[in-house]
């Protein structure tokens, strides 16, 4: 049985969000200003990256910071949704041009312990999260501006995995793909289908007019990319768990899907950077940074 939502549910607050799509990722980022005041956050923000010329870039982001600045808004928090593997975070050079804290889930720290491992980060590397501004836990509030937001721990496809709920709008991350993509993922170290089914099905016990903003879209069937749906949208239509689809049937699909996907291109250096809040590899002494490439370890 999934676990209770652990705070109250204000839909009458209703944030102002603006999004912005990263093709070569698939990646949606947000602005989600508070309606009133000029406070904001960012949620999973993108850095460029060629990865073949390994060459970095912040155009994704430098669209972000311009609609900010353009509309005199004041950035107060980047949310990661978890720890991405198929982008790169832009949240630190944001939060350099901007301010602002930025905030992940506890669970952090496991995939750091993992990931830490795999890339053989060594003791300098902490474990312990506070590459971050702010941990969240279950039930967690902030403030944007006079708006509350509220983090729920929605794990499964990562450990770390949370949805954070702002008003009438709630923020997904990759627990939910838009209802005719379904599901994410869920065979990443730490990963469990029954976990992330237990999880969805906390998020679609929000209200159905409940705001829905998904991390990614692919366009299934060659539709246009949309990234935006409700509680009762999913609930009635989502191919992987709408109504009437039982967890061990959602468990036998998952897995049985996962068992056919390939990694995703940018989970080396997402990780690496990931973990680590969107931090590059410090420069070594002749100034050059360097990603680690583990032969057969992920």
């Amino acid at each position: 049985m999934s676990a209770p939502i652990p705070f109250p549910v204000d839909l009458s607050v209703k944030p102002e969000v603006t999004a912005f799509f990263d093709e070569p990722t698939n990646t949606v980022s947000y602005v989600v200003k508070d309606p009133n005041s000029t406070s904001c956050a960012v949620v999973d923000s993108v850095m460029d990256i060629d990865y073949a010329a390994g060459r970095i870039a912040y155009h994704s982001a430098d669209q972000i910071i311009d609609f900010i600045r353009a509309n005199g808004l004041k950035l107060e928090w980047l949310i990661e949704t978890h720890v991405h593997a198929d982008h790169l975070s832009g949240a630190p050079y944001i939060q350099q041009k901007l301010g602002g804290r930025i905030g992940i889930g506890a669970n952090i720290t496991i995939v750091q312990e993992t990931f830490g491992k795999v890339f053989n980060e060594g003791t300098e590397f902490q474990r312990d999260g506070s590459q971050f501004d702010r941990l969240f836990n279950d039930g967690d509030s902030y403030m944007i501006g006079t708006m509350k937001a509220y983090a729920m721990h929605t794990p499964g496809h990562t450990p770390a995995c949370m949805t954070h709920v702002i008003g009438d709008a709630a923020f997904v991350g990759d627990t939910l793909f838009m209802p005719d993509g379904g599901s994410a993922r869920a065979d990443f170290p730490g990963g469990d289908a029954r976990t992330l089914y237990r999880s969805i099905k906390r998020v679609l016990a929000l209200p159905g007019e409940m705001r829905l903003f998904m991390c990614h879209d692919y366009g299934p069937n060659g539709r246009e990319i949309r990234w935006e749906t409700s509680v009762a949208e999913q609930r009635a239509h989502n191919i992987h768990v709408r109504d009437g689809i039982t967890e061990d049937e959602f468990v036998r699909t998952r897995e049985a899907r996962d068992r056919t996907l390939s990694m995703p291109k940018l989970i080396i250096p997402s990780l690496q950077v990931n973990m680590k809040a969107g931090a590059l590899p410090a420069p070594d002494e002749s100034g050059k940074r360097f990603l680690k490439v583990p032969i057969n370890g992920l």
